[in-house]
């Protein structure tokens, strides 16, 4: 679909529900309908190196392997995959007639103000909280499939990714500043990669490279109380296959960019007791490369972001979070060098 289509399906469109609630909200690869009962994901028509949604066939094999992938940790929330159609310029999502135009995973509607990012925002996670999560990951992990073929050093061009980004922010302000945290960042990260190799290949060797979540941060979380992770990436395997640990450090870094971080590592703490993956000064070392490495992640993305806003403001909130985790990312870096 795209942005008129999507517009006259939030105006004029037919739902499988009855529903006077009908918000929708957009990410960079996605938008999402929130009714009364139900919310609908719709994958954008896009195409980047780590993505692809280009086609009507490839929209529809991640929609499905959304729903399959999410089963494994919030079944009762992802329900199945239902066609979107047109006919005579009229949009309905679960219809039988009228030209299939594309699909949405449909959701159990859940309430968003028990998600974990607002509720950190409002410091109402505690520490049982944090515990009971770090049981529900650590058990999670424990239990999903080993990955025992995999290039261990790719993370270091996923690392030099952000450097595509150098263009566009050196033309912001600060963007000098950015253009040298980002090469210094670089060069800090591969001299790390290049010294524990070996390292990384006896994880890998020792199972600790498993299926995992792969966008394992607060906002992907509801705590209802009990933890109840969703939205795993099912978009690309090689994102979602990795270090255990790198996974961890996507939640930690989280919380430390929300000021959290001593739920960071009590969260870490808690985890690596029930589910042991850190048990050397150089897998602490590696931890700190992982929330340098999820830092960097998130600035890169925010910075898609900023790119593709079509509102000054969302443009603006963007680039301050490009801000933020360059800033992180630099900091992580500083430790590692100085480690």
């Amino acid at each position: 679909m795209i942005q008129e289509q999507i517009n006259s399906l939030l105006l004029e469109g037919e739902f499988p529900e009855v529903s006077a609630e009908r918000e929708l909200i957009e990410t960079h690869i996605s938008w999402v309908f929130i009714c009364h009962r139900y919310v609908y994901k719709i994958k954008k028509p896009i195409k980047y190196s780590f993505l692809d949604f280009s086609t009507l066939e490839k929209r529809k094999k991640y929609c499905i392997r959304e729903i399959e992938l999410n089963k494994r940790l919030a079944d009762a929330i992802y329900l199945d995959v239902v066609p979107i159609t047109r006919l005579n310029d009229h949009y309905k999502i679960g219809g039988n007639e009228g030209t299939i135009i594309d699909y949405a995973v449909r959701m159990l509607k859940m309430d968003r103000t028990k998600q974990m990012d607002q509720l950190l925002v409002q410091n109402k996670v505690s520490k049982s909280d944090i515990k009971n999560l770090a049981k529900t990951i650590a058990a999670f992990h424990d239990n999903t499939d080993i990955i025992y073929q995999k290039d261990v050093l790719d993370i270091g061009k996923k690392f030099k990714d952000l450097e595509a980004e150098k263009e566009y922010l050196s033309e912001q302000p600060n963007g000098n500043i950015y253009a040298t945290i980002i090469d210094d960042a670089i060069k800090i990260a591969d001299d790390f990669l290049k010294g524990n190799k070996d390292l990384l290949k006896n994880r890998l060797s020792a199972g600790f490279f498993r299926d995992c979540h792969g966008d394992l941060h607060s906002r992907n979380i509801f705590l209802l109380p009990s933890p109840q992770p969703f939205d795993c990436l099912e978009f690309n395997d090689d994102y979602r296959q990795i270090d255990v640990l790198n996974e961890v450090a996507f939640l930690c870094m989280d919380l430390d960019a929300l000021g959290k971080k001593d739920l960071s590592e009590l969260f870490l703490e808690s985890y690596n007791q029930l589910f042991p993956t850190m048990k050397s000064s150089k897998e602490r070392l590696l931890f700190i490369y992982y929330k340098a490495y999820r830092a960097n992640v998130r600035a890169k993305v925010n910075s898609l972001r900023a790119k593709s806003a079509m509102i000054e403001k969302e443009k603006t909130k963007a680039l301050s979070e490009v801000d933020k985790y360059l800033g992180l990312m630099e900091s992580y870096l500083t430790a590692l060098s100085t480690g």
